[in-house]
């Protein structure tokens, strides 16, 4: 079997990313129901499927696919959303190059609030400096504007389109395949997304102070 990927916790002024468990799964029940509209392009589970929903993840994370968290908003001590690390690739001498954070979503309460940047930038943090990655991917369905302009706010640089992908999480498409925007950071751009994030989390906190 493959090494287990591991997430550690990791904690900001706003959110703390908890490695995923049954213990959220009240507060995630509530969250994924919030706003519906809101996950029309994103795998999020409804209420009642929140347990499966954590059991599958946790078996990918015991097939060394996925280290997946939790979203914690450290104002309600409430979990709104969930995210991972992910598709971790290894070269022979070399161990761990890249990585992907995907498998994310959030209650529609928490999106725009600085909450989503500073878990980025945890993750981003992490996989550069904890992990060594060279690189970090990220990907969505090549329709979802408001994801993709996320993505992109995070700072990270737009690739291209791959086609037919991956299979699509859009109501009414069960069996088709879904086209793919894929982005990336570097290590070497990794200081300058760095410092861009962190100046926007403390515009967020200046306008909310």
């Amino acid at each position: 079997m493959e090494p287990l990927l591991e997430g550690p916790v990791l904690q900001g002024e706003r959110v703390r990313l908890e490695p995923l468990a049954h213990r959220h799964a009240a507060d995630l029940a509530i969250a994924a129901e919030e706003d519906r509209d809101e996950y029309r392009f994103t795998w999020v589970p409804r209420a009642g499927e929140v347990r499966d929903y954590i059991d599958q993840q946790l078996e990918r994370h015991a097939q060394g696919k996925l280290a997946p968290y939790a979203q914690i908003d450290l104002a309600t001590g409430r979990a709104v959303g969930a995210t991972a690390f992910w598709d971790p690739r290894s070269l022979p001498g070399r161990g761990l190059y890249a990585i992907e954070v995907g498998f994310t979503w959030l209650a529609a309460s928490a999106q725009g609030t600085g909450l989503n940047a500073e878990a980025k930038l945890l993750l981003f943090r992490h996989a550069f400096t904890g992990l060594g990655v060279e690189r970090v991917d990220l990907k969505t369905d090549a329709r979802n504007a408001r994801s993709r302009a996320a993505i992109e706010a995070a700072g990270a640089t737009f690739e291209g389109v791959l086609r037919n992908w991956s299979r699509s999480w859009a109501p009414g498409e069960d069996g088709r395949l879904r086209d793919s925007a894929i982005f990336s950071i570097t290590r070497k751009e990794w200081p300058e997304v760095e410092a861009s994030l962190e100046k926007r989390l403390a515009r967020i906190r200046e306008r909310n102070a």
